[in-house]
């Protein structure tokens, strides 16, 4: 349960399946033994394996605890436990579904283990009982790239718990900003693009501070990018935020640089502290969120139903959307409709959606 949208979103579905506990004796697997992030409630059983971001140590180790708990279904989240429920259930009899948290061929990468990857998922996922997508761009590519058959697929979006999150907006963060500020929020990885967004910032010469939320392998190599745009004193690592949400509550605006996305859950819960918010055109979600949109084509910076969209890696588009977000009145207004979209992403109805797949699972068997 560290740091992750994933997490984030195993923890909320957690939260409101209360309904649920009287049913089923509900267990949750974390397969590496690290640092938590995000609280599980007291009512479920935790296993805590130790597989150390091992795949084969994984299927071993998530086989030997099905052997001792002989669970009537299993629900997964990402690749790894993906493949390892795979590997731990095929061909027994029971159901196991999976849920895909990202847009699958572009979070693989190219080289020999994303080779590998793209070979194990594509001879696993097309056996899952079900496969829960959260987007529809995720579950296109996972059919159209990796022989998934439509009919195994649904897409149920991340849930956004806006009440909690309006709560914790409410905390004081310990420092905050004496001037106007953006945020943005992520892993510092590659498909988050964050030197993207410093190069944009470079160019838009904007007053106030460039706040970027997160931590990541990629930290050395954005603080060199800052120092060699001189902005030091205006671009501001923050490293992992337990609760980001009074700076979010807080910002001008948002903004979520990717190349690649599942479903962005921080543009999401962005929206829901009442913040404007742009977004590169990525797959797979933003469009979907922002325009009610699959496969939108944007060329240049481009004002849809709740955001802004930019095209993914340019430069000048995205500089274009932090000057469009410098007015006042127009930052407003996309605010309100940012906030207004969140309600389509209650915890309440993921949670209601994941257990009628997970429901319908078994009594098919």
């Amino acid at each position: 349960m560290t740091g992750g949208g994933a997490e984030r979103v195993m923890a909320a579905l957690l939260r409101h399946s209360v309904p649920y506990r009287d049913q089923y004796d509900i267990s949750l697997a974390l397969l590496d033994d690290e640092p938590a992030a995000y609280e599980v409630p007291d009512w479920i059983t935790v296993h805590q394996l130790d597989c150390r971001g091992s795949l084969l140590q994984s299927i071993r180790q998530l086989r030997a605890l099905e052997r001792s708990l002989r669970p009537a279904a299993t629900l997964s989240f990402l690749t790894r436990a993906n493949v390892a429920n795979w590997a731990s259930r095929a061909g027994k009899g029971y159901p196991w579904i999976i849920s895909e948290r990202v847009n699958t061929s572009a979070h693989l990468g190219q080289g020999l283990s994303g080779r590998l990857s793209r070979m194990l998922v594509q001879l696993s996922y097309r056996h899952a009982t079900h496969i829960i997508a959260v987007s529809q761009g995720v579950a296109d590519d996972l059919s159209e790239t990796f022989d998934v058959p439509d009919d195994i697929i649904s897409v149920i979006s991340n849930p956004v718990d806006t009440v909690r999150i309006s709560r914790q907006a409410l905390e004081k963060y310990p420092v905050h900003p004496d001037e106007p500020y953006i945020v943005a929020i992520g892993r510092l990885v590659e498909n988050k693009n964050f030197g993207l967004l410093i190069d944009a910032f470079a160019a838009a010469s904007i007053p106030g501070k460039l706040i970027i939320i997160g931590d990541g392998p990629l930290r050395a190599t954005l603080e060199q990018k800052i120092a060699d745009h001189g902005l030091e004193p205006q671009i501001i690592l923050t490293g992992f935020i337990q609760n980001p949400f009074p700076l979010l509550a807080g910002a001008q605006f948002f903004v979520l640089p990717s190349n690649a996305e599942g479903f962005p859950n921080g543009l999401v819960e962005a929206m829901s502290t009442g913040t404007a918010v742009v977004s590169t055109n990525c797959k797979s979600g933003p469009s979907e969120i922002l325009a009610n949109k699959n496969n939108l084509a944007v060329e240049e910076m481009t004002p849809v139903d709740f955001g802004v969209l930019v095209p993914c890696n340019d430069v000048a588009a995205m500089a274009d959307s932090l000057l469009y977000f410098q007015d006042d009145e127009t930052r407003k207004r996309f605010a309100d409709l940012a906030l207004t979209r969140t309600k389509d992403y209650t915890p309440e109805k993921a949670a209601r959606r994941y257990w009628h797949v997970i429901e319908n699972s078994m009594n098919a068997v």
